[in-house]
């Protein structure tokens, strides 16, 4: 019978899997699944793509047909309208005029009319272009285009006159139209009158459309400014194109009208839609050109649904594909894992006392029958008289506690716990103690490994000063960037009466002082690395005490607050910033345009004007840009800055909006001398509420003869030599530099 194998050292050696080893099969298989689902989704709209040209390229044929029979019947209906006007009906009519001739003209127009259904009217004008009779009261009966008649017309002869394209209300609808006009001349070429008839652009290409193209693809005629003529009525409704006749693609749908007016021909992939026009000449004569653009589109749902066998195909192809992949990915780990565990069981007992961790094997007498280099370092004493000592010794244990311990082991299967080296540094060490059976399975040996825990032990004992250190009678508190707290001390607790560890915020506990405020004391924590103010402040007439809160910011790698130190100390109550930026100043109106500025700038005296200064203010730096994610923050910025200065500005001086970030103030009976005090008073006061950071001012004292934009310009280039100057950030124009 053969004998069964033993494990060299430990009694099972199996498949483990580990974190590393199922966190490396999770990233495979997910970058497996984002693999087949980009090229998937790559191939569906590579497909999609080629049937959009296919599409394209069929319909660009078509629209092309269409054009070419749509210039056709625009020619074909000049030599009608030249037949119409040589017909002798119309020749007796005009030699002997007379109401029976008239009514057999009339009758013969209609019955033209009833067998060509795009002819809407035709009408008769006498030789001064006024109305005589039509077949319809569908068109209004204006008279002629001035440019059509006597001397004035370049056209005559057998030539036909083609209109561009108009709309006519016809029976309660708005439809485009088109009219050619032939004249009649006599053998002198006077004229004796003219000749009108009226088509319609909708039913040409209702008549033409089903011949050439599928009656679900949309076809649109535009003019070369974009207004809508026909088509409006045969497609489904699609965002951003005109739905109604006379409506403007150009309004509606730019990014497509400026493709559309470089070019004569081409394609356009919109978001909801692929658009395919073509520019399509009505006629050629120099006179009469006529040029108009034919558009077709299909939706891209419409695509979709036409690749949709195809995207379930290569969807369920892929779905499978991943599955297979999975497996052997699988399969791979497995049978890594399977050929490593013979590995490991082998190299075990080597690797075991040449690792870095100390090691020793106890046998049952409590004898050391092996330890490695690392276990005799720690314990102190050479490799060789570890040999056959007991391990009671060299845990330099009691009786009792040794005797606990061997119990421990043999009914738990392993102890824990820490010990005195006995060495001249004092380490402290960690013994691990497991039992483990030899082959026989009859004996047991102890399998013991040393940790060294003195630095663990060290920094516990920092850990325990912190805690001491921070019981100081400091209200301090740590917390994140949205106001949360992370850490108080008792102090904090105490005065602020929280329950420690319950999660709190601090603008919750603060809403009155800070909640309100929070974004601008973030936005300050950003720029200047810390914020001072007041809070808790007692409204007691006879004390009045407050506490003063220092917050102090500590920012991560990317630039953004991790951290923030709120440390809260006893102060005599002051009137904080943000209580002061609240305030209500007593000017409040702030012109909101240069035209306004401009009016109050007029109705000044005249020596209120010339003892006049300005100051332009400019509060969006470029240090202080680079910390602005967005507009709304430099405009919250711009109101606080406002309502400051308006709280501080004397009666009789303006203050209007210039641009975003730019503030004008115009200061009547004013010097120079004194425009400066004011700007360093205010420079000042926005300083103790922490506003002043970036801000520059350029001041400029007005001329005799200066214009409003002038005086601007001069404030202008004193703002320029203020940012560059760099000091006080102030400076004056054409009277002195600061």
């Amino acid at each position: 019978m053969p004998t069964r194998k033993q494990p060299l050292l430990i009694s099972a050696q199996g498949i483990h899997w580990s974190h590393q080893r199922l966190l490396a099969l999770a990233v495979q298989i997910c970058l497996l699944v984002l693999s087949v689902i980009f090229l998937s989704n790559v191939i569906i709209t590579l497909g999609e793509r080629r049937l959009q040209e296919d599409w394209a390229t069929q319909r660009y044929s078509e629209l092309q047909t269409v054009g070419t029979v749509i210039a056709d019947k625009v020619a074909f209906q000049q030599f009608s309208t030249q037949v119409f006007a040589k017909s002798e009906l119309l020749k007796r009519y005009l030699n002997v005029p007379s109401t029976e001739r008239e009514e057999k003209l009339k009758q013969n127009w209609k019955i033209i009319k009833d067998n060509i259904p795009e002819l809407l009217d035709m009408a008769l004008f006498d030789p001064q272009g006024h109305f005589k009779f039509a077949t319809s009261d569908n068109f209004g009966h204006k008279p002629l285009p001035p440019a059509l008649l006597g001397a004035s017309r370049n056209m005559g002869g057998n030539e036909i006159y083609t209109s561009p394209l108009e709309f006519s209300p016809i029976n309660g609808k708005l439809q485009p139209y088109m009219y050619q006009l032939a004249w009649l001349e006599n053998p002198d070429q006077s004229i004796r009158g003219y000749l009108v008839t009226y088509h319609s652009m909708s039913e040409i290409l209702k008549n033409i459309k089903p011949a050439y193209s599928s009656n679900p693809s949309p076809l649109l005629m535009f003019d070369t400014q974009g207004l809508l003529y026909a088509g409006a009525e045969s497609r489904t409704s699609l965002q951003r194109v005109p739905d109604t006749i006379g409506g403007s693609l150009r309004q509606s749908y730019p990014a497509l009208w400026r493709k559309m007016a470089t070019s004569n021909f081409g394609q356009f992939h919109g978001d909801n839609a692929t658009f395919v026009y073509l520019k399509v000449e009505l006629t050629t004569q120099y006179e009469t050109r006529r040029e108009y653009l034919l558009v077709s589109y299909i939706l891209n749902n419409e695509i979709a649904t036409h690749f949709y066998q195809w995207r379930s195909i290569l969807i369920i192809g892929a779905l499978i594909l991943t599955i297979l992949a999975s497996l052997l990915i699988f399969i791979s780990h497995l049978y890594r894992l399977e050929q490593g565990s013979h590995k490991y069981s082998i190299e075990l007992a080597s690797r075991l006392f040449h690792r870095n961790v100390g090691c020793i094997i106890v046998n049952d007498n409590s004898r050391v029958v092996s330890a490695n280099k690392k276990a005799a370092k720690q314990l102190g004493l050479p490799k060789d008289e570890l040999l056959d000592r007991s391990l009671q010794r060299l845990l330099h244990l009691e009786n009792d506690e040794y005797t606990d311990i061997i119990l421990h082991v043999l009914q738990h299967g392993e102890w824990k716990g820490e010990f005195n080296s006995g060495t001249d540094n004092q380490a402290q060490l960690t013994a691990h103690i497991k039992t483990q059976h030899n082959s026989v399975k009859t004996k047991q040996y102890l399998l013991i490994t040393f940790e060294d825990v003195s630095e663990l032990n060290s920094a516990k004992n920092d850990a325990y000063i912190n805690h001491m250190l921070n019981g100081s009678a400091v209200a301090t508190a740590l917390i994140h960037a949205d106001g949360k707290l992370v850490r108080t001390n008792q102090a904090f607790e105490e005065h602020f009466q929280i329950q420690q560890g319950t999660t709190q915020c601090l603008t919750d506990i603060l809403d009155h002082d800070l909640g309100n405020k929070w974004h601008q004391i973030l936005q300050q924590i950003i720029l200047q690395g810390t914020w001072k103010g007041q809070v808790l402040c007692s409204q007691n007439h006879i004390t009045s005490s407050c506490l003063q809160a220092t917050l102090k910011g500590y920012l991560d790698t990317s630039g953004e607050i991790e951290y923030i130190v709120c440390t809260f100390e006893q102060a005599v109550q002051k009137e904080s910033p943000l209580k002061r930026s609240n305030m209500v100043p007593h000017r409040t109106t702030v012109l909101v345009n240069p035209r306004d500025l401009e009016s109050y700038f007029k109705s000044l005296s005249s020596t209120n004007r010339e003892t006049s200064s300005l100051i332009l203010i400019d509060i969006t730096a470029e240090n202080m840009l680079s910390h602005m994610s967005d507009s709304s923050q430099l405009e919250n910025r711009q109101k606080e800055v406002e309502l400051q200065i308006l709280h501080d500005l004397p009666i009789g001086y303006q203050m209007s909006h210039w641009q975003l970030g730019k503030l004008i103030i115009i200061l009547p009976s004013t010097n120079a001398d004194e425009a400066h005090h004011f700007a360093i008073k205010s420079m000042s006061n926005l300083k103790d509420i922490g506003l002043n950071e970036g801000i520059c001012m350029g001041i400029a004292a007005y001329q005799t003869g200066q214009t409003l934009e002038e005086y601007f310009s001069n404030a202008e280039v004193a703002l320029k030599r203020a940012k560059q100057t760099g000091e006080q950030m102030i400076c004056q124009a054409f009277t002195r530099q600061t």
